[in-house]
């Protein structure tokens, strides 16, 4: 199709859900993006975490290639080898639990939400928390803690009080007879790259103990090594109850994923939950290239390094920048708080070939890949230093 094509068919046949930059990218390795004119991007935020490992790593598409050759798709009332293998691998790697799998990181949280319910026999109340985001589904958007995400789809589903976050006194008010379930992200990503605090989340585990509640964490942003270890909860010491995964487990690929601990795992029998193409061949294929890969090439490492050099550049931005009024995050999930809107310097970087994000208004957001190198931060650092310059 040529160009014009392209624009005239989204026009005329592609719903609008989505604010979109006048760009078309055709081929991607590693931290690269090339668009339609051959020009090349640095992609510093690789679809919101989705490309863990950069686009089209070869380990996940040679998985892919072989898996897609022998079987793509059987249900789920069968078996199969790569399901039972990535299962197997990330309970391994997180806590003793059992695997629900599905496509998406609102699917997960809505699998997360239902079991809750479930096991809460008549209890149904799930607090969240102000500026978090859990998904667009409609149980999930009601576990939003942002009332813009939630304008017009009223009435939601009720059962949720979203509560100040890092403030566990507010969750202990928020307390009823109805209350079944915590639920937070231990970054909030799409509230602006708040990092909850280590006291914060031990008290919510202690409040959570002592009031038969499950504490759920939504690891969708966070997981996948994205915070310089595999799951962000490892920062802490503290294990839930239930962890929510998606984006970049799958290499680029659709999957989400919901870890049960295992001693309540049975309260979701068969036919009570399901998922048509949830942990098929081909994307348990790709998740467990991903996670081979994660190991084998020492990317947590890499990752934990690689953020500690973002953040003393950052930081060295807002030692040099008025503009920029703070730095946060965690391993490589950074936010820069900016005393201005940020789509500006979003639109400034673009026009540079650098891709960054910015939620919440004023928060320039960096998701790099993990094995971004210093010379990728380096540039595209250089690039927003340049584009602060003319605020």
């Amino acid at each position: 199709m040529k160009i014009e094509e392209i624009f005239d068919a989204y026009k005329e046949c592609v719903m609008p859900t989505y604010t979109k930059y006048p760009l078309i990218f055709v081929k991607g390795k590693g931290s690269r993006l090339w668009d339609i004119h051959n020009k090349a991007y640095l992609d510093f935020f690789p679809g919101w975490g989705v490309c863990n490992l950069g686009h089209c790593h070869p380990k996940v598409t040679q998985a892919v290639r072989e898996q897609a050759g022998k079987l793509i798709f059987i249900p789920n009332n069968y078996y199969h080898p790569q399901q039972a293998k990535l299962a197997k691998e990330m309970v391994y790697w997180s806590f003793p639990s059992k695997v629900f799998f599905c496509n998406s990181g609102a699917e997960a949280n809505e699998a997360a939400i239902k079991f809750s319910r479930k096991y809460g026999k008549g209890r149904f109340e799930i607090i969240t928390f102000e500026d978090s985001f859990h998904g667009r589904t409609l149980a999930a958007l009601a576990a939003t803690g942002q009332k813009k995400y939630q304008s017009g789809f009223e009435p939601l589903p009720e059962g949720f009080k979203a509560v100040k976050f890092n403030d566990l006194e507010a969750v202990k008010n928020a307390l009823s007879s109805k209350t079944v379930a915590v639920m937070l992200e231990l970054v909030q990503g799409e509230g602006g790259i708040n990092v909850a605090k280590k006291d914060f989340v031990i008290g919510l585990r202690k409040l959570c103990d002592e009031n038969n509640l499950l504490l759920i964490f939504d690891e969708v942003q966070t997981g996948i090594g994205r915070t310089g270890k595999l799951f962000c909860y490892q920062h802490y010491g503290v294990i839930p109850d239930i962890m929510t995964l998606a984006k970049g487990l799958g290499g680029g690929l659709p999957i989400g994923a919901m870890l049960v601990k295992k001693e309540i795992t049975d309260t979701l029998g068969p036919g009570m939950h399901a998922s048509t193409f949830g942990g098929g061949p081909v994307i348990c294929k790709a998740a467990l290239a991903v996670l081979k890969a994660i190991q084998k090439e020492k990317l947590l490492t890499k990752a934990q390094r690689a953020g500690e050099y973002l953040f003393l550049k950052l930081n060295e931005l807002k030692g040099k920048f008025p503009v920029i009024k703070e730095a946060r995050g965690m391993g490589l999930m950074a936010g820069l708080e900016l005393a201005v809107e940020g789509k500006q310097v979003v639109e400034k970087c673009l026009e540079k070939g650098v891709l960054i994000n910015c939620t919440h208004g004023n928060v320039l957001r960096f998701m790099p890949a993990l094995n971004i190198s210093k010379k990728e931060i380096d540039k595209a650092l250089a690039v927003l230093a340049e584009v602060l310059e003319g605020i």
